[in-house]
């Protein structure tokens, strides 16, 4: 019974210790932000610049908060994606590739095929999982390593990507006017996602039920990792290829299956975004992969790849990026919230060392015993 309770309370403080480590790395990401809006510019530093990056898309309600959550349920997706292989012992760095097929999925069932919106998600997902799978092969059967396979395919599939779309200057999805694909809305009224009454509550028409679609699928992956025999094969690939092969599970498979359901969430996070409306695909933009992807990485490690935290740390990522947004541009440059967020994530390759000097603290305040620290003498009994 004893031990049991100490499982517990084990489990506990580590659950706790790595909640402070990630407010931690906040903390000291907002003050390195304060300091460099306050060397910039001194005088504006303090109420139009800090509380307004503070503030996010509550400077502006409810039209930012609206931007807000249009801009998490993807990122939701992403950092999902990452958290993911992280738990199956994976490095999918090329949730921007997967992305990048995922929104030209979406977009060809919506601008083409005028599929309805639930069928254009299914697209964005199915050409993420494709995208995901193929690192996933190179890994399981010429162990190759998913983080250069990876880094290729992200941008073979950008080239591709644009490519197709452009056409030069003639793809049936490209607007020439505007250089960008067509608006679903103008296009395919039907394949776009539904508000849900969102759109009226935010006064945003891109703000839909993708938050929700989002929270969803992070609710779902959390089960089947935690809850599942499924979830607990692919760990233990993770954990240990050689003794998951010994208990009879096929490694090789696993590892294809978890490129492979990364890649869909990565994918299934471009269809939330651009069926939405929330942007359009520019093919002309070449040297850039899609930040969405790599910003998946920022909150998979602030949310130390948990599932549900992903949720929390994709809304603060992109409170902040919103809050940077509505900075006056004659004092500051908007992307002092992306140097805040770089400062973040950069942080949170230490937050392990972080959640060991928490926990550590913790352990001595409840006057644990350290582990390492040698039995005492026993004491002799009288008479002997």
């Amino acid at each position: 019974m004893s031990q049991s309770k100490n499982n517990v309370g084990a489990a506990l403080r580590q659950k706790s210790s790595s909640v402070l480590a990630a407010l931690l790395c906040i903390l000291i990401g907002l003050i390195v932000g304060l300091i460099a809006l306050v060397i910039i510019n001194p005088e504006h530093a303090w109420q139009q610049g800090f509380l307004r990056i503070i503030q996010g898309g509550f400077y502006d309600f409810p039209y930012g908060v609206g931007k807000t959550l249009t801009n998490s349920a993807p990122l939701i997706m992403t950092g999902l994606s990452v958290a993911f292989a992280f738990k199956t012992g994976l490095f999918n760095i090329g949730a921007a590739g997967q992305y990048t097929l995922g929104a030209f999925g979406g977009l060809y069932c919506a601008l083409i095929l005028n599929l309805p919106w639930y069928v254009c998600l299914l697209a964005s997902a199915l050409f993420g999982a494709v995208w995901g799978a193929i690192p996933g092969v190179f890994k399981a059967y010429l162990n190759i390593n998913e983080v250069i396979t990876s880094i290729m395919f992200n941008w073979i599939g950008l080239y591709m990507v644009n490519e197709i779309i452009y056409a030069r200057g003639t793809g049936a999805m490209y607007d020439a006017n505007n250089t960008r694909t067509w608006k679903v809305a103008d296009r395919s009224p039907d394949s776009l996602i539904p508000s849900g009454g969102m759109a009226e509550l935010f006064h945003t028409p891109s703000t839909t039920i993708s938050i929700f679609l989002a929270i969803a699928a992070a609710i779902l992956i959390w089960v089947v990792l935690e809850k599942t025999t499924f979830g607990y094969e692919l760990k233990a690939v993770g954990l240990n290829k050689n003794a998951a092969r010994y208990a009879g599970i096929n490694e090789k498979k696993n590892i294809i299956l978890s490129m492979t359901i990364a890649g869909a969430l990565a994918g299934f996070g471009a269809g939330l975004l651009y069926l939405s409306g929330g942007a359009e695909w520019n093919p002309l933009n070449t040297t850039s992969l899609p930040a969405m992807g790599f910003n998946g990485i920022a909150t998979a490690l602030l949310a130390a790849s948990h599932p549900i935290g992903t949720i929390f740390s994709s809304i603060f990522i992109s409170h902040i990026t919103v809050g940077g947004s509505f900075l006056p541009t004659k004092y500051f440059p908007a992307e002092i919230a992306d140097l805040i967020s770089g400062i973040i994530i950069y942080l949170c390759a230490f937050a392990m060392l972080f959640r060991g000097l928490i926990a550590k603290k913790m352990h001595a305040d409840k006057g644990t015993p350290d582990a390492n620290a040698e039995p005492a003498p026993k004491a002799k009994k009288e008479g002997k």
